[in-house]
């Protein structure tokens, strides 16, 4: 088997090559996967650092949102998305037809998408933000507007702890891979492993951040473990990310707080899927022009208040 995986991965390798392509894979996704891309990261850190290359096909191993963040960026690029499948069941949530209709009824708002959206509802929205600067980027809004923050409750619970005195109207919106998690499976973990640091990802139930150490995106839960002198963690968002957390640090430990911290959208990305979408040239993902615009300046603005 592992040299069946080794042949598929060189094969694509070559294939890459031959199409001009990159390979881009989020952290989320299967340790073999993430092995040949040449990115790996979070969703948008990913689609900026294919917008910026030379490649002309962008092969998006994540899940559909993703894929569209990176043509929208990337309009004059052929963006794949190897298993057209592979969704998001929280940005499924919410559709634009929904955040018009609840952006009318709050009157003078401004919608804040966490970016796990898709790009009809970040074509609806006033500012973008990711897990790591959702604070950040409320922060920089008039203190004056109701914000209305999608999809993501636990995110937007997450953001409210810093903004007591404002009023953040939240989205009924989950990611249910975290939304899985509860105390109890924090509290076993640390029976376990009682030296371990806790890291939690901001997706998560309010109770279980109340637990954490460290509150991180992704990218963050991956600083905080190279630099901190820890030598064990338990970590708190789906599997995947366990792959370059030990890639990163080989000389510690790390612990899932949770069995089933695993999104089968994620593992849907296979390396034949990743052969095949190279050899056809699809699935591909496009934005209609109309979406993209408005989307890309969703997108912009939550840059723009950067620094």
């Amino acid at each position: 088997m592992a040299d069946e995986v080794k042949e598929l991965q060189e094969a694509i390798l070559r294939l890459k090559q031959e199409k001009e392509a990159i390979i881009l894979a989020h952290y989320y996704q299967r340790p073999e996967i993430q092995d040949i891309a040449d990115f790996v990261g979070d969703s948008l850190e990913l689609s900026r650092q294919a917008a910026e290359t030379p490649a002309k096909v962008l092969v998006f191993c994540g899940v559909h949102f993703m894929a569209e963040t990176a043509a929208i960026l990337s309009p004059d690029k052929v963006v794949l998305l190897p298993d057209i499948n592979a969704g998001c069941p929280m940005a499924d949530m919410a559709t634009p037809e929904a955040v018009r209709a609840k952006r009318e009824a709050l009157g003078d708002c401004l919608v804040v998408c966490y970016v796990n959206t898709s790009a009809a509802v970040k074509a609806e929205s006033d500012v973008a933000c990711t897990s790591a600067n959702a604070v950040e980027v409320v922060g920089k809004l008039p203190r004056e507007k109701t914000i209305l923050f999608i999809p993501d409750r636990n995110l937007g619970l997450y953001v409210k702890r810093f903004y007591p005195d404002r009023e953040i109207v939240l989205w009924e919106g989950y990611c249910w891979v975290h939304e899985h998690v509860t105390p109890v499976h924090v509290w076993k973990a640390k029976e376990a492993h009682p030296e371990a640091k806790v890291l939690v990802h901001p997706e998560c139930r309010p109770e279980v951040i109340n637990l954490a150490d460290a509150v991180a995106s992704t990218s963050g839960m991956l600083r905080y473990a190279r630099e901190s002198e820890a030598r064990e963690f338990i970590v708190v968002t789906e599997e995947g990310l366990l792959h370059q957390l030990r890639r990163a640090c080989p000389d510690k430990q790390f612990y899932l707080a949770s069995p089933c911290l695993e999104c089968p959208d994620m593992k849907k990305i296979t390396l034949a899927k990743v052969y095949e979408s190279l050899v056809r040239l699809e699935p591909r993902v496009e934005v209609p022009r109309s979406i993209r615009e408005r989307a890309y300046l969703t997108v912009e603005r939550m840059l723009g208040l950067k620094g």
